[in-house]
Protein backbone atom coordinates (compact mmCIF):
# COMPACT_ATOMS: atom_id res chain seq x y z
CA UNK A 1 0.00 0.00 0.00
CA UNK A 2 1.35 3.17 -0.97
CA UNK A 3 1.89 5.87 1.67
CA UNK A 4 -0.42 9.10 1.76
CA UNK A 5 2.19 11.25 0.73
CA UNK A 6 3.76 8.88 -2.31
CA UNK A 7 3.53 11.23 -5.51
CA UNK A 8 1.30 8.39 -6.99
CA UNK A 9 -1.43 8.59 -4.29
CA UNK A 10 -0.62 12.35 -4.50
CA UNK A 11 -1.87 12.36 -8.26
CA UNK A 12 -4.67 10.32 -7.77
CA UNK A 13 -5.73 12.10 -4.81
CA UNK A 14 -5.49 15.31 -6.24
CA UNK A 15 -6.48 13.74 -9.84
CA UNK A 16 -3.36 14.97 -11.64
CA UNK A 17 -2.11 11.80 -13.43
CA UNK A 18 -2.27 8.62 -14.22
CA UNK A 19 -0.48 5.23 -15.49
CA UNK A 20 -1.68 2.02 -17.01
CA UNK A 21 -0.11 -1.14 -18.16
CA UNK A 22 -1.33 0.03 -21.83
CA UNK A 23 1.50 2.61 -21.97
CA UNK A 24 3.92 1.19 -19.82
CA UNK A 25 6.22 4.02 -18.19
CA UNK A 26 4.19 6.71 -20.01
CA UNK A 27 1.85 9.34 -18.57
CA UNK A 28 -1.94 10.00 -18.64
CA UNK A 29 -2.24 14.09 -18.02
CA UNK A 30 -5.08 15.13 -16.72
CA UNK A 31 -6.66 18.66 -16.70
CA UNK A 32 -5.00 19.82 -13.50
CA UNK A 33 -1.93 17.89 -13.85
CA UNK A 34 -1.36 19.51 -17.06
CA UNK A 35 -1.95 22.81 -15.73
CA UNK A 36 0.67 22.33 -13.26
CA UNK A 37 2.77 20.50 -15.73
CA UNK A 38 2.71 23.80 -18.04
CA UNK A 39 2.94 26.15 -15.08
CA UNK A 40 6.93 23.94 -14.38
CA UNK A 41 7.29 24.22 -18.33
CA UNK A 42 6.49 28.22 -17.96
CA UNK A 43 9.33 28.56 -15.23
CA UNK A 44 11.95 26.84 -16.98
CA UNK A 45 10.82 28.76 -20.06
CA UNK A 46 11.43 32.03 -18.12
CA UNK A 47 14.97 30.74 -16.72
CA UNK A 48 16.27 29.94 -20.09
CA UNK A 49 15.35 33.52 -21.77
CA UNK A 50 16.59 34.75 -18.25
CA UNK A 51 19.99 33.35 -19.25
CA UNK A 52 19.87 34.47 -22.61
CA UNK A 53 18.55 30.70 -24.26
CA UNK A 54 16.73 30.76 -27.43
CA UNK A 55 14.47 28.03 -27.68
CA UNK A 56 14.22 25.21 -30.72
CA UNK A 57 12.74 22.38 -31.33
CA UNK A 58 14.43 18.57 -33.19
CA UNK A 59 12.91 15.58 -34.47
CA UNK A 60 11.98 12.91 -32.45
CA UNK A 61 13.40 10.16 -35.11
CA UNK A 62 17.19 10.19 -36.58
CA UNK A 63 18.33 7.50 -38.13
CA UNK A 64 21.38 5.77 -37.14
CA UNK A 65 24.58 7.53 -38.62
CA UNK A 66 23.75 10.39 -36.19
CA UNK A 67 23.31 7.90 -33.30
CA UNK A 68 26.84 6.77 -34.29
CA UNK A 69 28.34 10.04 -34.63
CA UNK A 70 27.52 10.76 -31.03
CA UNK A 71 28.49 7.26 -29.85
CA UNK A 72 24.81 6.38 -28.69
CA UNK A 73 24.28 3.67 -31.01
CA UNK A 74 27.53 2.12 -30.01
CA UNK A 75 27.04 2.33 -25.85
CA UNK A 76 23.54 3.03 -25.28
CA UNK A 77 21.64 1.54 -28.39
CA UNK A 78 20.26 -1.26 -25.41
CA UNK A 79 18.00 1.58 -24.28
CA UNK A 80 16.96 3.44 -27.14
CA UNK A 81 13.60 2.55 -28.79
CA UNK A 82 14.77 1.65 -32.22
CA UNK A 83 13.04 1.84 -35.57
CA UNK A 84 13.24 -0.11 -39.09
CA UNK A 85 11.77 1.60 -42.26
CA UNK A 86 12.78 2.38 -45.72
CA UNK A 87 15.66 0.46 -45.11
CA UNK A 88 17.76 2.37 -43.19
CA UNK A 89 17.59 2.02 -38.92
CA UNK A 90 16.99 4.95 -36.87
CA UNK A 91 15.88 6.10 -33.11
CA UNK A 92 13.49 7.53 -31.28
CA UNK A 93 15.87 10.47 -29.21
CA UNK A 94 16.77 9.83 -26.08
CA UNK A 95 18.91 12.67 -25.73
CA UNK A 96 18.48 16.22 -27.55
CA UNK A 97 22.38 16.91 -28.11
CA UNK A 98 22.47 15.23 -31.55
CA UNK A 99 19.77 17.57 -32.77
CA UNK A 100 21.62 20.74 -31.40
CA UNK A 101 24.94 19.97 -33.38
CA UNK A 102 23.11 19.55 -36.42
CA UNK A 103 21.39 23.32 -35.95
CA UNK A 104 24.72 25.05 -35.05
CA UNK A 105 26.79 23.32 -37.92
CA UNK A 106 23.69 25.12 -40.05
CA UNK A 107 24.31 28.65 -38.38
CA UNK A 108 28.15 28.43 -39.05
CA UNK A 109 28.75 30.82 -36.01
CA UNK A 110 31.36 33.48 -35.90
CA UNK A 111 33.34 34.30 -32.24
CA UNK A 112 31.25 37.07 -32.30
CA UNK A 113 28.02 34.59 -32.10
CA UNK A 114 29.46 32.97 -28.57
CA UNK A 115 28.72 32.34 -26.57
CA UNK A 116 25.48 30.66 -28.37
CA UNK A 117 22.80 29.17 -26.34
CA UNK A 118 20.37 26.54 -27.39
CA UNK A 119 17.44 25.20 -25.18
CA UNK A 120 14.83 22.53 -25.98
CA UNK A 121 11.92 21.39 -23.88
CA UNK A 122 12.69 17.85 -25.64
CA UNK A 123 10.24 14.90 -25.17
CA UNK A 124 12.67 12.18 -25.17
CA UNK A 125 12.41 8.29 -24.95
CA UNK A 126 14.19 5.31 -23.25
CA UNK A 127 13.74 1.74 -23.22
CA UNK A 128 13.69 1.16 -19.33
CA UNK A 129 13.72 -1.95 -18.19
CA UNK A 130 9.96 -2.73 -17.12
CA UNK A 131 11.03 -3.85 -13.70
CA UNK A 132 12.90 -0.23 -12.91
CA UNK A 133 9.80 1.69 -13.86
CA UNK A 134 8.40 4.03 -10.41
CA UNK A 135 5.79 6.31 -11.31
CA UNK A 136 7.09 9.78 -11.99
CA UNK A 137 10.54 8.72 -11.15
CA UNK A 138 11.41 6.02 -13.87
CA UNK A 139 9.41 6.51 -17.32
CA UNK A 140 9.95 5.68 -20.79
CA UNK A 141 8.55 8.96 -22.19
CA UNK A 142 9.45 12.20 -20.30
CA UNK A 143 10.67 15.77 -20.65
CA UNK A 144 14.29 17.28 -20.56
CA UNK A 145 14.59 20.81 -20.09
CA UNK A 146 17.96 20.52 -22.42
CA UNK A 147 20.00 23.48 -22.93
CA UNK A 148 23.24 23.33 -24.64
CA UNK A 149 26.29 26.54 -24.64
CA UNK A 150 28.64 26.69 -27.81
CA UNK A 151 31.58 28.72 -26.09
CA UNK A 152 35.39 29.19 -26.55
CA UNK A 153 37.65 27.41 -24.35
CA UNK A 154 37.84 30.73 -22.62
CA UNK A 155 34.39 31.21 -22.12
CA UNK A 156 33.81 28.13 -19.86
CA UNK A 157 34.38 29.67 -16.72
CA UNK A 158 32.15 32.36 -17.09
CA UNK A 159 29.21 30.14 -18.42
CA UNK A 160 29.25 27.79 -15.38
CA UNK A 161 29.32 30.62 -12.89
CA UNK A 162 26.61 32.29 -14.36
CA UNK A 163 24.48 28.86 -14.59
CA UNK A 164 25.29 28.45 -10.68
CA UNK A 165 23.98 31.48 -10.42
CA UNK A 166 20.64 31.10 -11.16
CA UNK A 167 20.34 27.32 -10.77
CA UNK A 168 20.42 28.23 -6.85
CA UNK A 169 17.89 31.16 -7.05
CA UNK A 170 15.42 28.72 -9.11
CA UNK A 171 15.66 25.84 -6.48
CA UNK A 172 14.78 28.24 -4.07
CA UNK A 173 11.84 29.53 -5.28
CA UNK A 174 10.76 25.98 -5.32
CA UNK A 175 11.48 25.73 -1.88
CA UNK A 176 14.69 23.77 -1.87
CA UNK A 177 17.30 25.49 0.23
CA UNK A 178 19.85 22.58 1.00
CA UNK A 179 22.07 21.81 -2.61
CA UNK A 180 25.04 19.79 -2.82
CA UNK A 181 27.36 19.54 -5.43
CA UNK A 182 29.15 16.23 -7.43
CA UNK A 183 31.94 16.97 -9.39
CA UNK A 184 32.20 13.78 -12.18
CA UNK A 185 35.00 12.67 -13.76
CA UNK A 186 36.62 10.72 -16.83
CA UNK A 187 34.51 6.97 -16.73
CA UNK A 188 36.58 4.08 -17.64
CA UNK A 189 34.59 3.81 -21.05
CA UNK A 190 34.67 7.09 -22.93
CA UNK A 191 35.53 9.26 -25.87
CA UNK A 192 38.05 10.98 -26.30
CA UNK A 193 41.85 11.39 -25.90
CA UNK A 194 43.61 11.95 -22.11
CA UNK A 195 44.50 15.40 -23.11
CA UNK A 196 41.11 16.16 -24.13
CA UNK A 197 39.78 15.01 -20.23
CA UNK A 198 42.82 16.75 -18.61
CA UNK A 199 41.48 20.12 -20.60
CA UNK A 200 38.03 19.87 -19.48
CA UNK A 201 37.89 18.27 -16.23
CA UNK A 202 40.71 21.65 -15.00
CA UNK A 203 38.20 23.87 -16.98
CA UNK A 204 35.42 22.46 -14.62
CA UNK A 205 37.25 22.92 -12.07
CA UNK A 206 38.52 26.18 -11.88
CA UNK A 207 35.11 27.13 -13.23
CA UNK A 208 33.41 24.86 -10.04
CA UNK A 209 35.96 27.28 -7.93
CA UNK A 210 34.95 30.89 -9.81
CA UNK A 211 31.54 29.67 -8.48
CA UNK A 212 32.94 29.08 -5.14
CA UNK A 213 30.74 25.96 -4.70
CA UNK A 214 31.64 23.22 -2.10
CA UNK A 215 31.79 19.98 -4.27
CA UNK A 216 33.15 16.87 -3.86
CA UNK A 217 35.02 14.81 -6.32
CA UNK A 218 33.13 11.54 -8.08
CA UNK A 219 35.74 9.75 -9.85
CA UNK A 220 34.34 7.80 -12.98
CA UNK A 221 31.17 9.05 -13.03
CA UNK A 222 31.27 11.60 -15.77
CA UNK A 223 29.32 11.43 -18.85
CA UNK A 224 30.95 9.57 -21.86
CA UNK A 225 32.19 12.50 -23.21
CA UNK A 226 33.03 15.07 -21.00
CA UNK A 227 33.05 15.60 -16.73
CA UNK A 228 30.15 16.98 -15.34
CA UNK A 229 29.32 19.11 -12.08
CA UNK A 230 25.41 17.50 -10.96
CA UNK A 231 23.17 19.40 -8.42
CA UNK A 232 21.69 17.18 -5.47
CA UNK A 233 18.76 18.28 -3.70
CA UNK A 234 17.59 16.99 -0.58
CA UNK A 235 13.95 17.08 0.15
CA UNK A 236 11.87 17.48 3.54
CA UNK A 237 12.21 13.86 3.90
CA UNK A 238 15.72 14.04 4.08
CA UNK A 239 16.41 12.27 0.87
CA UNK A 240 18.46 13.23 -1.87
CA UNK A 241 17.91 14.12 -5.40
CA UNK A 242 20.59 14.72 -8.02
CA UNK A 243 18.35 17.04 -10.80
CA UNK A 244 20.58 19.79 -12.37
CA UNK A 245 23.76 19.47 -14.20
CA UNK A 246 26.68 20.88 -16.54
CA UNK A 247 28.74 18.71 -18.71
CA UNK A 248 31.66 20.05 -20.71
CA UNK A 249 32.37 18.56 -23.41
CA UNK A 250 35.18 18.78 -26.22
CA UNK A 251 34.47 15.73 -28.07
CA UNK A 252 30.91 15.95 -30.00
CA UNK A 253 31.46 19.23 -31.59
CA UNK A 254 34.49 17.09 -32.84
CA UNK A 255 32.74 14.49 -34.02
CA UNK A 256 30.24 16.10 -36.08
CA UNK A 257 32.36 18.34 -37.74
CA UNK A 258 31.00 21.13 -35.94
CA UNK A 259 33.09 24.43 -36.37
CA UNK A 260 32.62 28.77 -35.39
CA UNK A 261 35.28 31.16 -37.36
CA UNK A 262 37.68 32.20 -34.60
CA UNK A 263 39.35 35.87 -34.42
CA UNK A 264 42.01 34.88 -36.52
CA UNK A 265 39.55 33.65 -39.32
CA UNK A 266 40.62 29.91 -38.68
CA UNK A 267 37.66 27.52 -38.12
CA UNK A 268 37.49 25.51 -34.85
CA UNK A 269 35.48 23.26 -33.01
CA UNK A 270 33.46 25.47 -30.11
CA UNK A 271 33.25 23.75 -26.62
CA UNK A 272 29.85 22.48 -26.21
CA UNK A 273 28.45 22.36 -22.43
CA UNK A 274 25.03 20.02 -22.10
CA UNK A 275 23.06 21.71 -18.95
CA UNK A 276 19.79 20.71 -17.48
CA UNK A 277 17.91 22.73 -14.55
CA UNK A 278 15.25 19.86 -13.85
CA UNK A 279 16.50 16.89 -15.70
CA UNK A 280 13.29 14.68 -16.13
CA UNK A 281 10.33 17.92 -15.56
CA UNK A 282 8.10 14.61 -14.64
CA UNK A 283 10.40 13.38 -12.23
CA UNK A 284 10.61 16.59 -11.06
CA UNK A 285 7.37 16.89 -10.41
CA UNK A 286 7.13 13.90 -8.51
CA UNK A 287 9.99 15.17 -6.33
CA UNK A 288 8.22 18.43 -5.72
CA UNK A 289 4.78 16.74 -4.97
CA UNK A 290 6.38 14.55 -2.06
CA UNK A 291 8.81 17.34 -1.01
CA UNK A 292 5.14 19.36 -0.42
CA UNK A 293 3.20 16.52 0.63
CA UNK A 294 0.82 18.04 -2.24
CA UNK A 295 0.98 21.13 -0.94
CA UNK A 296 2.75 22.72 -3.14
CA UNK A 297 3.73 26.90 -3.43
CA UNK A 298 0.65 28.46 -4.69
CA UNK A 299 2.42 30.01 -8.06
CA UNK A 300 2.16 26.33 -9.15
CA UNK A 301 -0.77 24.77 -7.51
CA UNK A 302 -3.58 23.93 -10.34
CA UNK A 303 -6.19 25.87 -8.90
CA UNK A 304 -4.76 28.62 -6.66
CA UNK A 305 -8.23 29.63 -5.16
CA UNK A 306 -11.74 28.61 -4.34
CA UNK A 307 -14.34 30.56 -4.11
CA UNK A 308 -17.25 29.31 -2.20
CA UNK A 309 -20.47 31.19 -1.74
CA UNK A 310 -22.27 30.81 1.63
CA UNK A 311 -25.45 29.43 -0.16
CA UNK A 312 -26.95 29.66 -3.05
CA UNK A 313 -28.39 33.40 -2.74
CA UNK A 314 -24.56 34.69 -3.03
CA UNK A 315 -24.07 32.59 -5.85
CA UNK A 316 -24.22 35.36 -8.24
CA UNK A 317 -21.55 37.84 -6.68
CA UNK A 318 -19.29 34.84 -5.99
CA UNK A 319 -19.48 34.66 -10.17
CA UNK A 320 -18.39 38.29 -10.48
CA UNK A 321 -15.67 37.44 -7.60
CA UNK A 322 -14.47 34.60 -9.94
CA UNK A 323 -14.35 36.52 -13.37
CA UNK A 324 -12.01 39.22 -11.38
CA UNK A 325 -9.47 36.77 -10.55
CA UNK A 326 -9.51 35.13 -14.04
CA UNK A 327 -9.08 39.15 -15.60
CA UNK A 328 -6.26 38.90 -12.59
CA UNK A 329 -4.87 35.56 -14.46
CA UNK A 330 -5.40 33.60 -11.17
CA UNK A 331 -6.69 30.06 -11.29
CA UNK A 332 -9.61 30.30 -9.60
CA UNK A 333 -12.58 27.74 -9.27
CA UNK A 334 -16.39 28.07 -8.10
CA UNK A 335 -17.49 25.57 -5.12
CA UNK A 336 -21.07 26.24 -6.00
CA UNK A 337 -21.96 22.78 -4.07
CA UNK A 338 -24.87 22.69 -1.64
CA UNK A 339 -22.47 21.76 1.25
CA UNK A 340 -21.23 23.13 4.28
CA UNK A 341 -18.50 26.07 4.29
CA UNK A 342 -16.46 23.58 6.58
CA UNK A 343 -16.88 21.26 4.18
CA UNK A 344 -15.77 23.36 1.29
CA UNK A 345 -12.80 24.69 3.38
CA UNK A 346 -11.51 20.45 4.27
CA UNK A 347 -12.31 19.73 0.37
CA UNK A 348 -9.88 22.60 -0.91
CA UNK A 349 -6.95 21.79 1.68
CA UNK A 350 -7.41 18.28 0.51
CA UNK A 351 -7.26 18.99 -3.29
CA UNK A 352 -3.57 20.93 -2.46
CA UNK A 353 -5.40 24.74 -3.03
CA UNK A 354 -3.71 27.59 -1.28
CA UNK A 355 -6.42 30.16 -0.80
CA UNK A 356 -10.32 30.03 -0.40
CA UNK A 357 -12.51 33.09 -0.68
CA UNK A 358 -15.87 33.48 1.38
CA UNK A 359 -18.87 34.96 0.01
CA UNK A 360 -21.47 36.07 2.11
CA UNK A 361 -23.98 38.02 2.44
CA UNK A 362 -22.12 40.11 4.22
CA UNK A 363 -19.09 40.42 1.85
CA UNK A 364 -21.94 40.57 -1.06
CA UNK A 365 -23.19 43.79 0.62
CA UNK A 366 -20.19 45.37 1.59
CA UNK A 367 -18.55 44.59 -2.28
CA UNK A 368 -16.06 42.52 -0.06
CA UNK A 369 -14.03 39.57 0.00
CA UNK A 370 -13.27 37.03 2.83
CA UNK A 371 -9.57 35.15 2.04
CA UNK A 372 -8.53 32.29 3.76
CA UNK A 373 -4.95 30.68 3.60
CA UNK A 374 -3.45 27.22 4.15
CA UNK A 375 -2.59 28.06 7.80
CA UNK A 376 -6.41 29.21 8.33
CA UNK A 377 -5.60 32.79 8.82
CA UNK A 378 -8.75 35.15 7.86
CA UNK A 379 -8.72 38.59 6.45
CA UNK A 380 -11.22 40.54 4.63
CA UNK A 381 -10.89 43.08 2.34
CA UNK A 382 -12.78 45.20 -0.52
CA UNK A 383 -13.28 43.22 -3.81
CA UNK A 384 -10.36 44.97 -5.45
CA UNK A 385 -7.66 45.04 -3.11
CA UNK A 386 -8.50 41.11 -2.00
CA UNK A 387 -7.94 39.80 -6.01
CA UNK A 388 -4.70 42.15 -6.14
CA UNK A 389 -3.44 40.68 -3.38
CA UNK A 390 -4.52 37.08 -4.45
CA UNK A 391 -2.41 37.84 -7.64
CA UNK A 392 -0.08 39.36 -5.93
CA UNK A 393 0.34 35.68 -3.80
CA UNK A 394 0.04 33.30 -7.05
CA UNK A 395 2.26 35.24 -8.99
CA UNK A 396 5.33 33.22 -10.08
CA UNK A 397 8.71 34.24 -8.87
CA UNK A 398 11.18 36.33 -10.80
Amino acid sequence: MLDENDHRNLGKRLDLFHLQEEAPGMVFWHPRGFALYRELEDAVRRQMAREGFREVRTPQILRQSIWEASGHWQSFSAEMFLLEGDERASALKPVSCPGHLQIVERMAPSYRDLPLRLGELGLVHRNEASGTLHGLFRLRQFTQDDGHIFCEESQIGAEVVRFCASLRRFYEALGFAEIAVGLSTRPSVRAGSDETWDRAEAALRAAAQGAALDYVEQPGQGAFYGPKLEFVLRDALGRSWQCGTIQVDFVLPERFGVRYVDATGARRPPVMLHRATLGSLERFLGVLLEHHAGALPAWLAPDQVVVAPVTEAHRAYAERVLAALHAARVRAELDARNESLSRKIVDAHAAGVPHFVVVGAREAERVAVTLRDRRGARRELPLEAGVADLARACQPPA
